[in-house]
């Protein structure tokens, strides 16, 4: 039973790996001025960028879930979510809201996929 740890620090990794399952750290956006449909935009492309990495890809997302600050920005969210898996494979998914480790995060994703 090997496990990776991709990207680690004294907190946590960015991507582990386990019995051919990917697992990603949350994901937030570099710019908190950013609006939601932005910040969900980049967080995505992250996902996208960090499951390359880890010999994985889009089409292998098994589940997400998405935290919002506000379910209010939960329209503008799920409009930018829509177009980006118009034509992937859908995963299992959860949206809540939530309180989040910097005010102005709007959007954090998890992602589990496999390798």
């Amino acid at each position: 039973m090997t496990i990776e740890r991709i990207g680690s620090n004294a907190r946590m990794s960015k991507i582990v790996k386990h019995n051919n399952t990917v697992y990603l750290c949350g994901q937030t956006a570099s710019d908190d001025a950013w609006d939601t449909a932005e910040q969900t935009r980049r967080c995505l492309q992250q996902v996208e960028e960090l499951l390359n990495e880890a010999g994985s890809s889009v089409e292998k997302i098994l589940s997400v879930t998405i935290y919002v600050r506000d379910m209010k920005d939960f329209a503008q969210m799920n409009e930018v979510w829509d177009a980006w898996v118009a034509d992937k494979p859908k995963p299992a998914r959860a949206c809540v809201e939530a309180h989040m480790a910097r005010p102005n995060v709007l959007v954090e994703l998890t992602v589990v996929a496999a390798q």
